[in-house]
């Protein structure tokens, strides 16, 4: 297979990001413009406005590294002229709102699936190197739409390998829980709930878990992947798990809650990694590497380091995590989100 990109010095490289006026998008800009001295770093996104605002919230140099390309993941021209002389690609660019995915099934598909097939075939073609897929939790045994388009999209990214085998082009993908204060997640909206006075928060079921982890450490942890690529891994932090009823009195200690059920396509905890995906499985000290199964792979030789599988019956998930966050923890951190969130 292909090696890594050793020391991860992305100085002189051109970095594409999908989705890239996106939380996670804007986040990674920053982290690349501070730390890694790119070339430059494109920004493919749909949203015409939302370039303009980052444009805008650049200084003059930076603006000189960074290009706006309005596009989207679907349409396989656009993404192959963005990706011309690009040295890696970090794909962001997702429909994640569940209930949303549900009552547009088909627009979830193209984007998630499809746009990630184009994805694949304009970076073989345009000989992009290296290739970081963003998944989630969602995506080990989906019971909703998005998990399951987010599903096909692993599968696909792990299956390019062998589609781009002789080209050069290696495809891996990182896989991560809830982000902290994240647009559209719960704490933005418990946040705007208690702004505007209310005395009970609506809670889906009190036993109900979550991984969390904050937007920094999910552009950190995706960064810190780079170097271990040799095309077909997916990689999963080691993150912490947390109660919703702790986050309840992280931030509003007292208040009372109101339990609504759970919401169509959505699970009491999350996983993932699966108890088939063990065999598969290498554990390091922040974080696991699930190997790729294809047969003409020896996993040993998959990864830099000798390794053994994960013992049978092994399975991460969020209710069976050994790593929690206190509601201490969850105040500090908090604290530290911006108050609109990301």
């Amino acid at each position: 297979m292909g090696e890594g990109l050793g020391s991860m010095d992305l100085t002189g490289k051109s970095v594409l990001i999908t989705g890239g006026t996106g939380s996670f998008g804007k986040c990674m800009l920053k982290k690349l413009l501070r730390d890694h001295n790119p070339r430059r770093v494109l920004l493919y996104a749909r949203g015409e406005y939302n370039h303009f605002q980052i444009q805008t919230q650049l200084s003059e140099d930076e603006q000189a590294r960074v290009r706006f390309f309005i596009g989207d993941v679907r349409d396989f021209g656009r993404l192959k002229t963005a990706m011309r002389k690009v040295d890696l690609v970090i794909h962001a660019a997702a429909q994640k709102q569940v209930p949303l995915a549900e009552y547009n099934p088909f627009e979830c598909i193209r984007t998630n699936v499809i746009g990630a097939e184009n994805l694949v075939n304009a970076a073989i073609e345009a000989e992009v190197p290296h290739v970081l897929a963003l998944s989630t939790d969602k995506a080990v045994n989906p019971i909703n739409l998005y998990g399951a388009s987010k599903l096909a999209s692993d599968k696909i990214f792990v299956a390019a390998n062998s589609i781009a085998a002789g080209t050069g082009t290696r495809f891996s993908v990182v896989r991560y829980g809830n982000v902290l204060g994240s647009r559209g997640s719960v704490i933005p909206f418990f946040r705007r709930l208690l702004a505007d006075g209310a005395k009970t928060l609506p809670i889906t079921d009190p036993r109900m878990t979550r991984f969390w982890i904050t937007l920094e450490q999910a552009v950190d942890f995706t960064l810190s992947s780079l170097p271990l690529m040799r095309g077909g891994e997916i990689f999963v932090p080691k993150i912490p798990s947390m109660r919703i009823m702790d986050l309840v009195e992280a931030m509003a200690p007292g208040v009372e809650t109101e339990y609504v059920g759970i919401r169509p396509g959505e699970k009491l905890h999350e996983i993932m990694i699966t108890e088939h995906n063990a065999a598969q499985t290498e554990s390091r000290d922040d974080r696991y590497i699930i190997h790729p199964e294809w047969n003409f792979w020896d996993l040993k030789q998959a990864s830099s380091t000798s390794w053994e599988p994960m013992p049978e019956g092994f399975e991460y998930s969020s209710d069976k995590n050994t790593e929690w966050l206190s509601v201490d923890e969850l105040r500090t951190i908090l604290d530290q989100l911006p108050a609109e969130g990301h």
